[in-house]
């Protein structure tokens, strides 16, 4: 299974957004080594957009083109809207927004091992599409595993509207299907279709 191994916090800076989550990621980016001499082309800007979705949620370019080609044939919502809302439904995700992992890599890797339920089954497939009103938790065993209980326990990062948490069950909910000024990404999706689109 093929995941994304680069240094985080060098692409956090080259992207000019904290993709990562980490609060000391983008430390380093005014120094001048990191300011950019030259203007960005139309290209060049589309093409950090869609760098900045690849980072943001862990995924490669095969999985994206996937997403923007099962986005671009559904009517009834915006192209761009409808990618990052599928995006932000991947389990993987998920298990981050809720506290389970302190970054999206360990959020995979936290599926990957088979610690986590979907409405009381296992799901070891980071890309699986979570569904309005599934409930996500740890597996019994696993939730006295000190990391986790203090990632959930001590660390509220995301307050969603739309993830509804139970601390006494150390569980999260899917509790209804996101809109896109909610997602906590600072992406310009517009600039994402015109690069496939192209």
């Amino acid at each position: 299974m093929a995941t994304r191994r680069g240094p985080r916090f060098k692409e956090c800076r080259r992207l000019g957004v904290n993709t990562c989550g980490h609060p000391k990621a983008l430390d380093r980016a005014k120094d001048p080594a990191f300011q950019k001499r030259h203007k960005e082309s139309e290209y060049g800007r589309q093409l950090i957009e869609k760098q900045k979705v690849k980072a943001y949620y862990g995924i490669f370019e095969k999985q994206l083109r996937n997403y923007y080609d099962k986005a671009k044939i559904k009517k009834g919502q915006r192209t761009g809207d409808l990618l990052l809302i599928t995006l932000e439904c991947r389990l993987d995700n998920l298990v981050y927004r809720i506290g389970f992992a302190n970054s999206i890599r360990m959020a995979r890797q936290v599926v990957n091992h088979g610690h986590v339920l979907v409405n009381g089954k296992k799901v070891d497939i980071p890309s699986y599409l979570v569904k309005e009103g599934d409930v996500i938790s740890l597996r019994e065993k696993s939730q006295k595993i000190e990391t986790f209980k203090t990632n959930f326990l001590g660390t509220a990062r995301f307050n969603l509207p739309y993830i509804e948490r139970d601390e006494e069950k150390l569980s999260g909910k899917l509790a209804r299907m996101p809109l896109r000024a909610e997602l906590p990404v600072e992406i310009n999706d517009q600039l994402v279709i015109e690069y496939y689109s192209r």
